[in-house]
């Protein structure tokens, strides 16, 4: 094992990182893994579109409230009423979402897959830099409540924080837009996979009751009840026919 591999090992195991959800000790077994050997998303999870919503919800709402609180920030040390209230409910907001989109519980997946992974802990130091900014944040509230001498010198860094913050926010939002887009693909390509599978099933059981009536004819009396068995066979698999093709319509949109 080089060191290098051994450094990302420890890093995926280290405790202070949720799991990634397609680390294989983390599948839920909500989730189906699709795909085969030639398919380069072989070991992807598949997430639903409401889940993405989520997910991209929560990012987008820390760009947001980033931006908030720096505004109230500054109109809290230009004495405006309330405006450090203002701010730290941005806070509380901000540091909440970036908790939910960092910890797998209920719907969300955390950290799902390698360029979350590289994002949050990798050179980039996504989540470094929002956890610093968020405890920035909090001690300018501070020290502007308080009225302490370190006040401006702390909001002149928080201003200047801004914007490298927001680019790092925007690269992670723009992640998780990209992932929602692959992971819609690969549910279609799932959904024409099984819908292929039923139809084949549905095109063996037509010649199963075609073969049936064949037989029930030449049973005379004895087949009555036997071909009408195999009528109602094959009108299910017209309608399985129907439903495939509805389907297949859909996946393809």
């Amino acid at each position: 094992m080089t060191s290098q591999t051994a450094g990302q090992d420890a890093r995926l195991m280290s405790p202070c990182r949720p799991a990634a959800v397609n680390d294989a000790s983390a599948v839920s077994p909500a989730m189906a893994v699709v795909g085969g050997d030639d398919d380069a998303d072989a070991d992807v999870i598949p997430l639903s579109g409401e889940v993405f919503g989520m997910l991209i919800n929560l990012s987008g709402r820390r760009r947001f409230t980033s931006q908030r609180l720096v505004l109230y920030a500054v109109l809290g040390a230009q004495g405006h009423a309330d405006a450090t209230a203002t701010a730290r409910e941005a806070l509380a907001l901000f540091r909440g979402a970036h908790a939910m989109l960092l910890k797998r519980s209920g719907d969300l997946p955390g950290v799902f897959c390698p360029e979350l992974e590289d994002a949050y802990f990798g050179k980039a130091g996504g989540d470094a830099r929002i956890t610093g900014f968020a405890e920035l944040a909090g001690r300018t509230l501070n020290a502007i409540d308080d009225k302490l001498k370190a006040a401006p010198e702390l909001l002149a860094e928080l201003v200047k924080e801004t914007t490298p913050l927001l680019a790092v926010l925007n690269q992670i939002t723009a992640i998780y837009e990209e992932q929602s887009r692959k992971h819609a693909r690969l549910m279609r390509k799932q959904l024409r996979g099984i819908m292929t599978n039923i139809e084949t099933i549905a095109r063996e059981a037509k010649m199963v009751a075609f073969n049936a009536r064949i037989v029930a004819a030449r049973s005379g009396l004895a087949g009555k009840e036997f071909s009408v068995v195999a009528g109602v066979l094959s009108d299910i698999t017209g309608e399985i026919d129907d439903l495939v093709k509805a389907a297949l319509s859909g996946a393809a949109a």
